[in-house]
């Protein structure tokens, strides 16, 4: 039964006399049980607070909310191992997540008991993150903190996550300029033969680099005259790259190839011989695209050896970047006329607002198309209801 105590003085046959604890400490103690059945006690300078706490206490436990005083005094760092090593996360983002406790999580938070974190100190910790970081990798790394104190509520470990209504910084504005369709070509020209069809795909089928450099021989459907996309070659440090799922569910999808890009890569095949690498699962399975030696293409050789030497040989400006030919696909579907759902399923986004915050200002302008549709609907209904209008005088 909880009860409080008083440690200072007791009752001994009606009268008050004082302990050998009198004036030492806390007066008051608060004791109760747990909801495991254990025993806890708190001291409190007021009965007033040992009252208050005492009721909470039990209010907690009847709402099932209770959370261990103690729980809280474990480390961030401590905390985070064990809610890293429960993570059923891909290899990539098992790597991605580690990086960012590494390098930005633990050195400034590590220490901290996770009861004593505050919303200030995470809002100054995001502060101090978004001073070496840009906007986005400072809100991935937060989201990482996020969940280890989420899931801390969860496990009870603390009653409220510190993580609550922070603010973020936000990424300045950028609209998206697809390159202009004489420099795409350049930049196919500027590559050696071998690289040609790669370039050519990306910017004919909007693939991201991750999925053309991880595209399978066997995916590709010269007589359907289409592809298809459900992988992604990846490269750890220190390991083989491997063919690994796409990056979401709405990733995988089938792109219809133009006969401008069937030919190039009917012509790419016959030319060159294929990468082989394995899947997820250690399954040998052979890639459209390879190095010279055969192998498989990394990211950083490729924009080192293959990428920036072709920008630089047509003119175009130091950051541009390979994702720039997925941007110049999904301008041609739009010049096209494809509709945001078109556009959106070609390029494996989860949702149409997501293509329309990437896109929307490639679409056509339409306040001609309005007023005609305008006109056309409702001023012939009001022509046909004016009436001459009767005088007023008699």
């Amino acid at each position: 039964m909880a009860h409080i105590e008083d440690r200072w003085e007791k009752v001994v046959r009606g009268e008050r006399v004082r302990t050998d604890r009198y004036g030492k400490g806390e007066r008051w103690r608060a004791r109760y049980f747990d909801p495991t059945g254990q025993e806890r006690a708190r001291t409190f300078a007021r009965k007033a607070d040992a009252e208050k706490f005492l009721a909470g206490v039990e209010s907690d436990k009847s709402r099932g909310l209770y959370v261990d005083p103690s729980a809280g005094r474990i480390t961030v760092a401590e905390y985070a191992a064990m809610w890293q090593a429960a993570q059923v996360h891909r290899r990539t983002t098992e790597a991605a997540f580690d990086s960012h406790l590494r390098n930005h999580i633990l050195p400034l938070l590590g220490h901290r008991p996770m009861g004593a974190v505050t919303r200030s100190e995470i809002q100054g910790w995001v502060k101090s993150r978004a001073a070496v970081l840009a906007p986005s990798t400072t809100t991935l790394v937060y989201s990482v903190l996020r969940m280890i104190f989420r899931s801390a509520v969860a496990d009870r470990v603390i009653a409220i996550s510190p993580c609550d209504r922070i603010t973020l910084p936000k990424s300045p504005p950028k609209q998206v300029e697809p390159l202009p369709v004489d420099a795409v070509a350049a930049l196919a020209a500027a590559v050696p033969d071998r690289y040609r069809a790669l370039m050519v795909c990306a910017a004919g089928t909007g693939l991201r680099q991750g999925e053309v450099l991880g595209l399978r021989r066997d995916r590709v459907d010269f007589l359907r005259r289409s592809l298809t996309v459900d992988g992604q070659l990846v490269l750890m440090p220190g390991a083989p790259p491997y063919l690994a799922p796409p990056k979401t569910t709405a990733s995988y999808r089938t792109v219809p190839l133009a006969d401008v890009v069937l030919d190039t890569l009917s012509e790419h095949v016959a030319a060159f011989p294929a990468a082989v690498t394995d899947d997820e699962r250690g399954r040998s399975v052979e890639l459209l695209f390879a190095d010279d030696r055969g192998n498989p293409l990394g990211r950083t050789w490729f924009h080192r050896r293959v990428w920036t030497p072709a920008v630089r040989a047509v003119g175009l400006p130091t950051g541009t970047h390979f994702h720039q030919l997925r941007h110049f696909y999904a301008s041609l579907l739009i010049d096209g006329g494809e509709s945001v759902k078109v556009v959106q399923a070609r390029l494996g986004h989860a949702t149409a607002d997501e293509t329309l915050n990437t896109y929307s200002h490639l679409w056509p302008d339409t306040e001609d198309r309005s007023r005609t549709a305008v006109d056309a609907g409702l001023a012939p209904a009001l022509t046909a209801q004016t009436r001459p209008r009767r005088s007023s005088k008699g």
